[in-house]
């Protein structure tokens, strides 16, 4: 399988973020748990709604389950981004979804009528890439990356200038367990990049294992950890946590996750877009991914009920997660957005 190389892309992320714990999701619900419980959150109203919009000047946004369900616009999204543009607000959407590069997501908000401008993307393909940026991964060829993925993770890796092999190269490949057979890896893949990937197999799983197991220093990175996806809007389907799963498995390992809820995706994002962390709010439809996210870089929260979290698991005596406030939909912000 031969490495591929591409141009490279902008420059990584700043020193501050380099030197940044990036600790495994499981970590931080570990830790948001045992930290002191947080007050229930209230439920958006105007008045809420007329302070959240006085307070911040930016909004990150999750995408799915924020913005779209599977393929479909989700109700008064288009207005209130709109209405959010026109009241000043700064607006990066952000997603642990891999499959598609930033160029990719374009698309997509493009094709769904949304007017989005490419430089407010930021997606966990990205993360990946300018997480080894951030870390002076070399460009020369000396080192690779196996991609557990799809085509997003590439094509953010060749924008950066990184060698890889992988991903949807090896979405056919099977393994004839004959006796005696022995799955040689490449020793100068010094990374293993798991992302979501609906044709992953027992090759790939073989192949990252030995990697991270036996080439001496080889990084293991999540883009994400999401326990389930919408890739449509008819129901849930097992996310990354499944891939990174199998991968963590086999190695006895865990990774680095560079998606939500990681600080290094948020450093990286508040560096890059020069937001100051005070001032923006935190809009996502995950408990321990997007929220999580949020109040661990001392963001302000706001749940959405449009995707994963129900209000009943919200208000669980179980969950100890609590965002600041709580809405329907991002359409609830449309009322205060438009006085």
């Amino acid at each position: 399988m031969a490495a591929r190389l591409g141009a490279r892309g902008r420059a990584g992320a700043g020193a501050g973020a380099a030197r940044a714990a990036w600790r495994p999701a499981a970590a931080a619900v570990a830790a948001a748990a045992a930290a002191e419980p947080r007050a229930p959150a209230a439920r958006l109203d105007d008045g809420a709604a007329r302070e959240l919009l006085a307070g911040v000047g930016a909004f990150i946004l999750d995408c799915d389950g924020v913005v779209w369900r599977g393929d479909s616009v989700l109700p008064g999204v288009p207005e209130t981004l709109a209405a959010l543009r026109a009241a000043g607000k700064q607006l990066v959407f952000v997603t642990n979804n891999s499959t598609k590069s930033r160029a990719g997501y374009l698309g997509k908000f493009k094709s769904l009528g949304l007017d989005v401008k490419a430089e407010e993307i930021y997606s966990s393909s990205f993360a990946a890439a300018a997480y080894l940026q951030a870390n002076k991964f070399p460009t020369d060829g000396s080192k690779k990356v196996y991609v557990v993925g799809e085509v997003g993770i590439g094509e953010e890796l060749e924008l950066a200038g990184i060698p890889y092999m992988g991903g949807p190269d090896d979405a056919g490949k099977t393994i004839d367990l004959s006796p005696g057979l022995r799955l040689d890896q490449d020793p100068d893949v010094g990374a293993v990049i798991v992302g979501f990937d609906r044709n992953i197999n027992y090759h790939k799983i073989q192949y990252a294992t030995l990697c991270i197991r036996e080439n001496p220093g080889c990084e293991f990175i999540a883009t994400n950890t999401d326990a389930v996806t919408h890739l449509t809007d008819a129901q849930e389907w097992a996310g990354n946590g499944s891939m990174v799963g199998a991968i963590k498995g086999s190695t006895q390992r865990e990774p680095t996750v560079v998606g939500k809820p990681s600080s290094f995706m948020l450093d990286d994002v508040a560096q890059r877009f020069g937001l100051d962390k005070s001032e923006i709010c935190m809009i996502g439809d995950r408990l321990d991914t997007d929220i999580l996210f949020g109040q661990n870089g001392g963001l302000k929260t706001l749940l959405v009920l449009t995707g994963v979290t129900t209000e009943e698991r919200l208000q669980s005596p179980e969950n100890e997660i609590q965002p600041d406030l709580y809405a329907g939909g991002l359409k609830d912000l449309l009322p205060a957005a438009t006085q």
